[in-house]
């Protein structure tokens, strides 16, 4: 049976299953479900903003390249 098959006949059995089941089926599945939503603390959030004004006020960037040679300066790497 095809991946397409499969989701297709889950999709049938979830859409006319009890109620009951569909809790069950839920607490089993609810971290999988869970795993891909980020919640961030707001302690995180304003960090990021904090950094994204610092970045729009200041424009310091420096490239991939600039950044490699600081990196492997300090671990003690050639280039």
């Amino acid at each position: 049976m095809t991946t397409t098959a499969i989701r297709e006949r889950l999709h049938h059995f979830i859409d006319t299953m009890e109620d009951k089941k569909a809790v069950a089926i839920y607490t089993l599945l609810e971290d999988s479900i869970n795993e891909g939503e980020d919640e961030y603390t707001d302690e995180f959030k304003a960090e990021l903003d904090r950094r994204y004004t610092e970045y729009k006020t200041d424009g310091k960037v420096i490239t991939q390249e600039a950044m490699n040679k600081r990196i492997w300066k300090i671990t003690d790497k050639t280039i």
